[in-house]
């Protein structure tokens, strides 16, 4: 049941972006479609403005007291555990904040975004001076668990952070966004057959894909993590024709953060010192990590590590098999690093990318410059002005053994393609993956 709408004086806050938020700002949505919060801190100064104050009991929701030119209303339903509402007078350390950004994570509720909201809200990902509006999807299942999170955020009392969101509707949502966050996705469950996971998850990515289409910000960037992530990828961006095609991601960096680690460990140094790593291909244990083109202390990693064999055989298994190791001894898929490595693939478009440096991360193929079959989503090497675009690497060495494995890769992503033909407008879906399970073990 969601409130009426109540009337809030003209305000002069610079984080009431329109008369429709002015709105927003003064009443409570409490729909399971979309419930909105605003996360204002107090005047400086007190004043006898009108505000909307209530609080909840564990048991009982207790009425909100609405007062609007001396008379009092009663609303009877109020969000978490209270809910204020100020005119506010711009604060001195807003002056030089930049203009607020709308970011949407979706499977909001799940232990990714546990750890990765937090991070989003502290100014750790888009800096100290970005305030930020956090949009969250979630299932009607969830919606219970959205609320707590949306509680957390709001005890956790950030100062960028000034709206929350949650929902479960992607067109109501993703409203304005410029990030969309899109983690949310089936698990694999026992016995699940591979194209039967790709044809479930698509089709929550196709509906996302329509959404954003349809509502989000015409620049909006768009990182998939969801697996089958790359092909997710494509079907989302399929089903956006209004957003351009570069500006959809699939996830690899946590890939890329293993095997900077595995040759970290095998060349006796700190992982800092690896620089130009590249994960080629799908999100599967047919991706390539690169050793040919990654460096060492800025030596070409073939010269410090003399172990060729482990190269081209131990190393790259270690770092496909990284993610089941992890559960044999967690006893339960990463979250955290996969959160961390969400951070580090958005902070490589939003900040320069270093001189000579490059990231990994599943881009769209078309127009790339080593011989990748096009209309795919591949991870690549990719650089960064620093303005959430991209541009691929041209300057990189792939021998004949390289190019092989990247070939297998190729064909995998092209057979998925196939799968899901029917959500990607491309007709009939015929699934032919061949035996062999490629799925990474941290996915079933």
């Amino acid at each position: 049941m969601a409130m009426s709408d109540l009337t809030t004086p003209k305000t002069t806050s610079p984080f009431l972006r329109s008369s429709s938020q002015l709105r927003l700002s003064s009443k409570l949505h409490l729909s399971n479609q979309f419930r909105h919060l605003h996360l204002l801190p107090p005047p400086l100064h007190a004043t006898s403005i009108s505000k909307i104050s209530c609080s909840v009991s564990q048991n009982n929701q207790a009425p909100v007291a609405v007062q609007e030119n001396g008379s009092v209303k009663t609303k009877k339903e109020c969000y978490g555990v209270f809910c204020l509402t100020y005119d506010l007078k711009a604060e001195e350390e807003t002056k030089s904040w930049k203009k607020m950004i709308n970011v949407a994570v979706s499977g909001a509720a799940g232990m990714i975004s546990n750890h990765l909201l937090f991070k989003l809200a502290s100014g750790s990902v888009f800096g100290p001076d970005q305030p930020i509006a956090l949009k969250l999807l979630g299932s009607e299942r969830s919606i219970q668990a959205l609320e707590g999170v949306a509680m957390e955020l709001e005890d956790s009392l950030f100062p960028l952070l000034r709206e929350v969101d949650i929902g479960t509707d992607p067109y109501e949502v993703f409203q304005d966004v410029d990030w969309a966050l899109l983690i949310g996705a089936k698990p694999r469950g026992p016995g699940m057959e591979r194209a039967a996971l790709l044809d479930i998850n698509g089709q929550i990515f196709a509906e996302q894909g329509k959404a954003l289409n349809a509502v989000a910000s015409p620049n909006v960037k768009v990182l998939v993590v969801g697996n089958p992530c790359n092909t997710n990828a494509l079907i989302c961006l399929k089903n956006a024709p209004n957003i351009p095609a570069k500006n959809f991601h699939a996830l690899t960096r946590l890939d890329e953060n293993r095997a900077k680690c595995q040759l970290a460990l095998k060349a006796g140094v700190f992982y800092d010192k690896v620089s130009n790593m590249t994960i080629w291909g799908n999100h599967s244990t047919t991706q390539v990590p690169d050793f040919l083109n990654a460096r060492i202390n800025g030596l070409p990693v073939k010269e410090v590590i003399t172990d060729h064999k482990w190269l081209e055989e131990g190393f790259t298994e270690s770092v496909q098999k990284r993610g089941g190791l992890l559960i044999q001894k967690w006893g339960r898929s990463s979250a955290a690093s996969t959160a961390v490595s969400i951070v580090d693939a958005i902070k490589s478009l939003v900040t320069p990318t270093p001189e000579g440096d490059w990231f990994s991360t599943g881009v769209y193929t078309n127009g790339n410059p080593y011989g990748i079959a096009e209309d795919l989503v591949f991870s690549m090497p990719c650089r960064s002005k620093g303005d959430g675009d991209y541009e691929l690497v041209k300057d990189v060495e792939i021998d004949d053994y390289l190019r092989n494995r990247i070939a297998k890769s190729e064909a995998e992503l092209l057979a998925e393609k196939k799968c899901v033909a029917h959500l990607t407008g491309d007709g009939i879906a015929f699934c032919d993956l061949g035996p062999v399970d490629t799925m990474l073990p941290g996915e079933v």
